[in-house]
């Protein structure tokens, strides 16, 4: 991605650019409606100095040398809608002009007032955020993120979480899943990152397809551009951005106003209320209370809850597991500094732990947030919590060179390890759990694992996630469990699992 960007840059804008196309539309539902769309597009770029990088991924290349460059981009896109009348004269009811975007690779944060300016929309989807990640614009992805967390706020009417919020669908190629073959759009999807496919019946390896919602999209572009420009990194300017537009949903969600989108939630992610331990949504004061809400004791069976040998799935969540860390970083961990000592933050423990298993939990926003021990056993000393900031979890950024993992807030718990049988496994004795925050993630909450010497048996809750889509972090000592075969080979293909909480995912050897 990086790479194209920086061909875009040195072949395509080497001197100023204007093109104009119009296209007339005849609509093959009403003859009667003709729309006339015209966009003109403007180009340039200048630089005081640039020796671009040559050479593909595994080949000498010469360094990058850049001084100083200025990349714009305008675009002005003129729709026209025409219906004819039955007297014979015409009317025109809808004349729209987009915003006319100026895209500069610079480190703004907000448009300047006065000749010059960036307009932006007030409200946000697919296309406008393609198209300034396209354009490696960071002000105006910057923009998109603020804006659809505003648009989500208790003050915007129900429905605009889906209609320019931060559910906003990140995908404006919605024909791609129904009409092309499976394989394709994984190519597309992986390359444009509009969603994924994720396994949804283990006995039958179905597969559904996932968009992705429009704010993680967001985030994940955001690290990309840092990428290119290291010195936003050091600032920590988006650092904090993704910081303080996490606290804001929170607030936006923890707001009395905001129980008045609960309905539309729910409508549109089919939740099931009668698994609810509160099913009547009027029992939930905000949002986030239903965000984080309980279910029925007997909602998510726990497989063979007496068996400490068995390890069940501990969240609602889409998971990945390989049989050692090495394996993950090759598959699936792309960022260049995971690893258990990055992750834990304690050298001691984590070298405990080299070699050892991975079992990544992926709760997308939709599911029941809070999460489950996977194993039984008692609680070891105060949970950790490491600071950090809120990248955004989803796995396109993680099969990114990006540090997502190692980087975000999260609190890490220990669990000493209960086992049955004649013979036991010196190896399985104990366990970490880490839960992770993501963008928009307003906190991790404990309950289980907060107390020490707590005694906790598969299946019981450890913890929560107020609102946004998060992770669940399961490690192993190498040579003390083995994964179910079909989530191994799942994950080995880079495509995540379905599982709920109390499924079987693995034993102990």
């Amino acid at each position: 991605m990086l790479k194209s960007i920086a061909t875009t840059l040195k072949g395509k804008l080497s001197r100023p650019e204007t093109t104009s196309a119009t296209e007339v539309i005849t609509s093959p539902d009403d003859p009667t409606t003709t729309t006339i769309r015209t966009t003109t597009t403007t180009d340039s770029f200048s630089q005081e100095e640039d020796h671009a990088k040559t050479g593909e991924t595994g080949t000498s290349s010469e360094s990058t040398v850049h001084t100083h460059s200025t990349l714009s981009h305008t675009e002005s896109t003129v729709t026209t809608t025409i219906h004819e009348q039955t007297e014979g004269g015409i009317s025109v009811d809808n004349l729209e002009s987009t915003s006319v975007v100026s895209y500069k690779s610079d480190d703004e944060s907000t448009p300047e007032s006065g000749s010059g300016s960036t307009e932006y929309p007030s409200t946000i989807n697919a296309k406008y955020v393609k198209e300034q990640s396209d354009s490696h614009n960071l002000s105006g992805l910057k923009h998109a993120l603020s804006a659809a967390i505003a648009k989500s706020s208790a003050s915007h009417e129900v429905g605009k979480l889906f209609e320019g919020g931060i559910l906003t669908s990140a995908n404006h190629k919605k024909w791609y899943h129904a009409t092309l073959p499976i394989n394709w759009v994984h190519k597309f999807s992986s390359e444009h990152h509009y969603g994924n496919y994720v396994i949804s019946d283990r006995a039958t390896g179905a597969k559904i397809w996932e968009d992705m919602p429009i704010y993680a999209r967001i985030g994940m572009h955001l690290l990309f551009a840092t990428m290119v420009d290291r010195k936003l990194l050091q600032t920590h300017q988006i650092h904090h951005l993704f910081s303080v537009e996490s606290v804001n949903q929170g607030k936006h969600f923890d707001a009395p106003e905001s129980v008045a989108q609960i309905e539309h939630f729910i409508k549109t992610y089919k939740i099931d209320l009668s698994e609810l331990l509160l099913p009547d949504i009027s029992q939930y004061h905000t949002f986030n209370e239903f965000f984080y809400r309980k279910l029925k004791p007997d909602a998510r069976p726990i497989h063979e809850v007496d068996n400490p040998n068995v390890i069940v799935s501990g969240a609602d969540c889409r998971l990945c597991v390989f049989e050692s860390i090495t394996a993950a970083t090759e598959v699936w961990i792309k960022g260049k500094s995971f690893s258990v000592q990055n992750l834990v933050q304690d050298e001691t423990l984590a070298a405990e732990f080299d070699g050892g298993s991975i079992a990544l939990f992926r709760l997308a926003p939709q599911d029941y947030h809070r999460f489950h021990t996977p194993v039984t056993g008692t609680i070891v000393g105060e949970p950790t919590k490491v600071d950090g900031t809120y990248f955004t979890v989803n796995p396109m950024a993680i099969n990114e060179n990006l540090d997502v993992f190692t980087e975000n807030v999260r609190k890490v718990t220990v669990i000493d390890l209960e086992q049955q049988g004649e013979t036991k496994n010196e190896r399985f004795d104990k366990c970490i759990f880490v839960s992770i925050g993501a963008l928009l993630v307003g906190s991790i909450d404990l309950t289980g694992a907060k107390v020490p010497g707590n005694k906790v048996r598969k299946g019981d809750e450890l913890g929560y996630f107020a609102y946004g889509g998060s992770t669940c972090i399961l490690l192993f000592k190498a040579g003390a469990v083995k994964f179910d075969e079909d989530l191994l080979a799942n994950s080995q293909k880079g495509i995540e699992t379905l599982v709920r909480v109390g499924e079987r995912i693995g034993a102990r050897l």
